[in-house]
């Protein structure tokens, strides 16, 4: 009885917090964040998507709990930064000692930080959402994923040093928390959690989705590169963003949208 309880407490410690981007999308975000890195690093993290997959979902339960923590108040602690910077770390390790794919496999995993920091759900306040809401804005996300533009929203951030991180992961919650007033106004009217199939591209709740998304595959592009150039991995033929003007945007088409191409506005 006692081993038990005790696997089931490590169990929901290691669990993502309630409401998290479901698996597809966190696995969305790191196909679209691999578009923006050196080509020979994007193809090796690509060659151990699963594993990555199966790393993110096992995410070291200290980490998960931190951030937990931390994300409803809207600021990092100090220790819960230095936790994440070690993790980072423990992957320029595995680099440097030469277990190449071990290293790898640890540092695609850390798209669960920048996942997890830009998620507005995630970050709401005390007061929580009205019941049924969180239910309706990820089934908004999960019905528009492929119509979501990705918006390099930051091209000075794919230049960060490993030292940087700490400012970048706190800006994301500092852009999440912003967020979680437009949500609540859009998709709570009259008492009611409104149904995400009345919402479309013209909805602010949409917005917010969308630039949740771009923040995420943005900030885990980044914050790889950081690493990789930490461990004096080969950084060149980068991926390039294609620079536009609002008006030349191209309207999303309606099909046949899979994995789009980053874009900086």
């Amino acid at each position: 009885m006692r081993r038990a309880l005790l696997t089931a407490v490590v169990l929901a410690l290691a669990a993502p917090p309630a409401g998290a981007w479901p698996a597809e999308t966190m696995t969305a975000v790191g196909r679209d964040a691999r578009r923006l890195l050196p080509r020979s690093l994007a193809q090796l993290l690509a060659e151990r998507e699963p594993q990555i997959r199966d790393q993110v979902a096992r995410f070291p339960p200290e980490l998960v709990r931190a951030l937990a923590e931390d994300l409803p108040t809207g600021r990092l602690r100090a220790e819960t930064l230095a936790a994440l910077a070690a993790e980072v770390d423990g992957s320029v390790a595995l680099f440097h000692e030469r277990r190449v794919s071990e290293g790898l496999v640890r540092l695609g995993a850390l798209l669960r930080i920048s996942a997890d920091l830009s998620d507005p759900v995630l970050a709401v306040g005390p007061e929580g959402w009205p019941p049924g809401l969180t239910r309706e804005y990820y089934a908004l996300f999960d019905a528009n994923l492929d119509r979501m533009p990705v918006v390099l929203d930051d091209p000075k951030a794919l230049e960060l040093k490993r030292a940087q991180l700490p400012q970048l992961w706190q800006s994301l919650l500092d852009r999440s928390r912003a967020q979680v007033p437009t949500i609540r106004e859009e998709l709570f009217r009259g008492g009611r959690v409104v149904s995400h199939a009345r919402l479309d591209y013209r909805s602010p709740a949409w917005a917010m989705a969308s630039i949740a998304y771009s923040h995420a595959v943005t900030a885990t592009a980044a914050t790889w590169l950081a690493a990789w150039r930490e461990a004096r991995g080969d950084p060149t033929r980068a991926g390039r963003p294609r620079l536009i003007a609002p008006q030349d945007a191209p309207a999303p088409p309606v099909a046949d949208r899979r994995s789009p191409r980053p874009e900086a506005p």
